[in-house]
């Protein structure tokens, strides 16, 4: 997978979170990581998560929000059986919003994935249309 090519190099314009806050009355929406069940019961027998090849690759943790995770599934992990989606509490990190895909900002982790924030772990199943089946998530 062709990750790299999509991100800005780290000097690209970054936001921080209290900069970005999202139209729920100033509180920051939740955000997201898609990885696979064997990377997130590794991290889980770790007590954190230091991000998948690609993160490591980068330098930081991959992240979307609700409305750009389902196009991250699309363009990343077509085909892909055994994911999990990740839901994190921005709040509770140190997140950088960066210009990536489209211009649009994306949320990036420098550093671990505390437990702590994972609000919560679910399942990311294959359709029979070969698209990811997403739950409801919080905007």
């Amino acid at each position: 997978m062709a990750f790299a090519s999509l991100f800005l190099p780290r000097h690209a314009a970054m936001v921080r979170p209290q900069q970005e806050r999202r139209k729920t009355g100033g509180e920051m929406a939740s955000i997201y990581k898609i990885v696979s069940a064997a990377e997130w019961h590794a991290a889980e027998a770790a007590g954190m998560f230091s991000g998948s090849g690609i993160d490591l690759k980068d330098g930081f943790i991959h992240f979307s929000t609700a409305t750009q995770a389902p196009e991250t599934a699309a363009k990343h992990f077509v085909g892909m059986n055994d994911l999990l989606l990740v839901e994190v509490d921005a709040d509770a990190l140190d997140i950088k919003w960066e210009v990536s895909r489209g211009g649009a900002l994306f949320p990036h982790l420098y550093g671990p994935l505390s437990m702590s924030a994972v609000r919560r772990v679910v399942d990311l199943p294959l359709c029979a249309s070969g698209e990811h089946r997403f739950p409801d998530m919080a905007e």
